[in-house]
């Protein structure tokens, strides 16, 4: 069998598989996969042509470093003034990564690495010729700003993995780990290691101490490691490696030089407990008639243990009993008038460290088809899904959020290439309390919930070859009430398969995935009638609509072939989602239901010439089909940008959407015929060097029959007036109007009929930022955003004919003599015939939303793994139904301490690490 012939087989048994619930035999299903395999047919062209090309280079020769051992252990002060650093030997070879690739680097930099039975201890001499132009900017950990040197260690030597340990000049750490041959990069690893710099007349120097339980590596695993050394010479915007790297390879951390002496040197396991303690008060609103917010505050005092154990040499568990992530910045404001929910990005360090190992992606790009996973672990632990039936004079206390009793994490990789990731979690039993005339009660809003993620890679033939499968499963102790809404369980499993060709210059990647929910038949029909396929459409004859189903199963994927190196990118690409594929129990998908298809090329150049230090420009081509044949959408894509000789930087880009036929616009009603777009967007950002920077941006959008249209821009100002201060200001404006936002869908003489508007929509937001870093270890940052969101709604409209050729023949838009506001209960009243008697009625949806959330967090981390943490939080919020913005008033009413009174969290947070150093 040809490998190519393998890719078909692989691809059509995943289809074969997940057409089970449909009916298979349909003709327009028969065309859909006649669709599909036009789309794989373009994808092994592109492979074809890969094999057809000679797109092969010498890579550089491999430098080694022999590191030496020492009986006495040196001092970490930054300074290099004990007899330990006169063993070893200096070397002093970098060549310039960027920005003239292969050159030799305009400052010398030299390093010594040295090491005992614990520790690799590392020196850096980072000469400078101008050392008073040092730029040695205090900030926190993971967010340096100035000149830094880095080691980098692939102790597996799988030539995919990195350990990155960077410092600044002003000691601030810097460090994340590489994986998948540096393609990705987790910067919430922070490992426990020591360093020191100093700043003298021939330039700085950094002193580090890295702990061997701090990395993984197996006991005669091999008789080198990689490693890479890197300078950025900040002034020059200059990135130095010590082993070459070119600017046009396909990938980075195979291409590291290699470390030895290391060969007798025993692994450590790590063993680290941390026990926190949590004191908590609140502050908001007194309500008198709520016996829940009578006294207008609470408080509380919670703790709780993390701990990182390591199972093996080079396998680690993560553990967490009852965690608080009081300290964690709040997610932005934002009025979201679409069927689709909003993806949030993962902010809490639990779950964000190691990700990379459970994440199983079938998106692509950026966007909300880029955030397509299996795993979404801003599901564990959300809002509780559940909200009490409330009679009037009652009142409820319901919890915010879902409380982690505990979940434990295990990951590693062995000598052999094996990946693990494992995640379990639980999550308790919620009730809201509700105060009734009689009494006191309880009601379930959310119940407990065990969550599993298990994900397995494998690589073979030095990392050109990797296998892998994912398996995921959420299940629910349901009451009835919310088994009408809840899964019972849900389950997901994939395997993912990626081959490099020609010396990693080509890159094949299959990943597919199976999922099926189960429960009563009410949450099933709900599955069924959601934004994400709306089985219920009238015109939707692929798929069948039963309210009897207590199961359903679905297949999703993403097919691809990439061109990795060199100035030329080439990608194809297929991604299907079936209309049964359902994920959202514990991953995130917004549309199943759809076959996306993307060619895409383009064009990078890294050498410095006429004004410019780099550009790239690139465009891509794109069709969307459902899984009845429909083409849905497509349309063109291109970007484009260029970063100067002064280190100014601009960027500019665009989207030609073609008519689409919307199977969601009428929110489970037939498919409508929409109008295409037009896109722009434009931005430039000045020298990110300097005290004072500028980043604007703006875009703007217009439908082809004058049907909508929008306008945003932003503009960041970020001011550095010290080494330890910084300010950034981020306002922004949006404007944009829709001649057809939905409103409702109401019956009327035994028909569906779909009620529109036009609106007229305006926010005003402004991100404000204040870091203050007096120490690497201790440092003060606030974040404030007042926010405020405007909706008019107006011309209300039904839809006529939503697949009529002409755009306005589609809907009908109610006369005012069909059309009148009764003021008294905030409604239009719709007498259709204009007969005198009122039809039905339309709710006036005009909205004025204001928030202002503010955030003040202090940091000490008072020993490495230690900290104790200061937080204030307030959140300030008004709401009417006028559907005007007048900024000064918005905001007064925001800050009105008679009638808004904000709700304020004071939190205090302190921990301890327990364990091996």
């Amino acid at each position: 069998m040809t490998i190519c012939n393998y890719y078909k087989l692989c691809f059509f048994a995943s289809i074969c598989i997940l057409e089970r619930p449909y009916q298979v035999n349909h003709p327009k299903l028969t065309l859909c996969m006649k669709k599909i395999l036009t789309s794989v047919t373009i994808i092994f062209l592109i492979v074809s042509f890969a094999f057809g090309q000679n797109t092969e280079k010498q890579n550089p020769e491999k430098k080694r470093y022999q590191a030496t051992k020492v009986q006495v252990a040196p001092e970490i002060n930054g300074i290099l003034d004990d007899e330990a650093w006169n063993e070893g030997t200096w070397i002093d070879d970098f060549i310039q990564n960027e920005p003239y690739n292969g050159k030799q680097a305009s400052q010398r930099t030299e390093f010594k690495i040295l090491f005992d039975e614990d520790n690799l201890y590392v020196a850096f001499k980072a000469f400078d010729t101008s050392p008073d132009s040092i730029v040695n900017r205090m900030t926190r950990r993971d967010q340096v700003d100035g000149d830094l040197v880095a080691i980098i260690v692939d102790s597996f030597h799988d030539l995919r993995t990195g350990f990155v340990f960077g410092v600044s000049s002003a000691s601030v750490k810097y460090d994340f780990m590489l994986t998948n041959d540096g393609q990705n990069e987790n910067q919430s690893w922070d490992p426990n290691w020591w360093v020191k710099t100093s700043i003298n007349n021939e330039g700085w120097i950094a002193e580090i101490k890295i702990p061997f339980s701090q990395v993984r590596f197996e006991k005669n695993s091999g008789d080198v490691w990689g490693l890479e050394m890197a300078r950025i010479f900040y002034r020059k915007n200059e990135t130095d490696f010590w082993q070459h790297i070119p600017s046009d390879a396909p990938g980075f951390v195979h291409m590291f030089g290699e470390l030895s002496g290391l060969e007798q040197i025993k692994p450590r396991k790590i063993f680290d407990v941390t026990p926190y303690g949590v004191a908590k008060a609140q502050t908001f609103k007194k309500e008198p008639e709520n016996p829940f917010m009578a006294k207008g505050r609470k408080y509380r005092i919670n703790g709780g243990i993390d701990a990182k154990i390591g199972v093996t040499n080079n396998m680690t568990m993560d553990l967490t009993i009852n965690p608080d992530f009081g300290q964690v910045e709040a997610d932005p404001s934002e009025v979201n008038l679409t069927a689709y929910e909003t993806f949030f990005q993962e902010k809490r360090p639990f779950f964000i460290e190691g990700n990379n190992i459970t994440n199983f992606n079938i998106g692509l790009g950026d966007g909300d088809v880029g955030n397509d996973n299996l795993f979404y672990s801003r599901r564990i632990g959300r809002r509780p899904q559940g909200y009490p039936n409330l009679n009037d004079g009652w009142n409820a206390d319901v919890p915010g959020f879902t409380s982690i009793l505990g979940a434990a994490k295990l990951t590693g990789k062995t000598k052999n290439g094996l990946s693990l990731g494992f995640i379990e979690a639980v999550t308790a039993e919620e009730k809201a309390e509700i105060d009734t005339t009689g009494g006191r009660t309880f009601e379930t809003v959310e119940p407990l919930t065990n969550y599993l993620v298990g994900r397995v890679q494998r690589d073979f033939k030095d990392g050109n070859t990797i296998l892998g499968g994912i398996i995921t499963s959420t299940n629910r102790d349901l009451d009835d009430n919310l088994g009408s809404y809840m899964h019972k369980s849900a389950y997901s499993g994939g395997f993912d398969f990626t081959q490099y060709f020609r010396k990693k210059s080509w890159m094949f990647n299959l990943n597919a995935a199976l999922s099926q929910v189960n429960g009563s038949k009410e949450v099933l029909e709900l599955t069924q009638r959601s934004s994400a396929r709306y089985f219920q459409r009238p015109d939707n004859d692929y798929t069948v609509f039963d309210p009897e189903r207590t199961s359903l199963t679905g297949s999703g994927g993403r097919m691809q072939i990439q061109k990795l190196n060199g100035h030329l990118f080439l990608l194809g690409c297929v991604l299907w989602r079936t209309p049964g594929f359902e994920t959202n129990d514990l991953g995130y998908i917004q549309q199943a239901d759809e076959v996306l298809t993307v060619l895409a090329a383009g064009y990078n150049q890294w050498d410095p010439k006429w004004i410019y230090r780099s550009f790239n420009i690139n465009g891509d081509f794109y069709f969307v089909y459902n899984f009845g044949g429909d083409l849905t959408g497509k349309g063109f894509e291109w970007n484009a940008s260029i970063n100067l000789k002064n280190y100014w930087s601009a960027w500019t880009g665009g989207n030609f959407n073609g008519s689409s036929l919307s199977t969601g616009m009428l929110r489970g009603g037939p498919m409508m015929r929409m109008p295409g777009s037009t896109n722009a967007r434009i931005g430039f950002s000045t020298d990110n060097r300097k005290k004072l920077v500028f980043n604007v941006f703006a875009n703007g959008s217009k439908g082809n029959e004058n049907n909508s249209r929008s306008l945003y821009t932003e503009l960041d100002v970020t001011y550095k007036p010290t080494n330890f201060l910084f300010l950034t200001l981020s306002p922004g404006f949006s404007k944009s109007f829709s001649e057809l936002q939905y409103v409702r869908r109401l019956n009327y003489n035994g028909k569906d009929k779909y009620i529109f508007a036009s609106i007229d929509r305006k926010t005003i937001n402004a991100s404000f930022r204040i870091n203050l870093n007096l120490s690497p270890d201790l440092t003060l940052q606030y974040w404030g955003q007042p926010f405020v969101a405007t909706g008019k709604y107006y011309d209300h409209k039904y839809i006529l004919a939503p697949m009529a050729e002409e755009f306005r023949e589609r809907f009908w838009t109610y006369s005012t003599a069909q059309k009148t506001f009764d003021t008294e209960n905030n409604n239009y009243r719709i007498d259709e015939y204009i007969d005198g008697t009122t039809d039905y009625t339309i709710g006036n949806n005009d909205f004025n939303i204001q928030e202002f959330l503010s955030n003040l967090v202090v940091r000490w981390e008072y020993n490495p793994g230690s900290t104790v943490y200061l937080v204030w939080s307030q959140t300030r919020s008004y709401s009417n139904g006028s559907g005007v913005m007048n900024l000064f008033s918005d905001i007064g009413d925001l800050f009105d301490r008679d009638n808004n009174i904000p709700k304020n969290v004071f939190l205090i947070k302190l921990s301890y690490r327990f364990g091996l150093k």
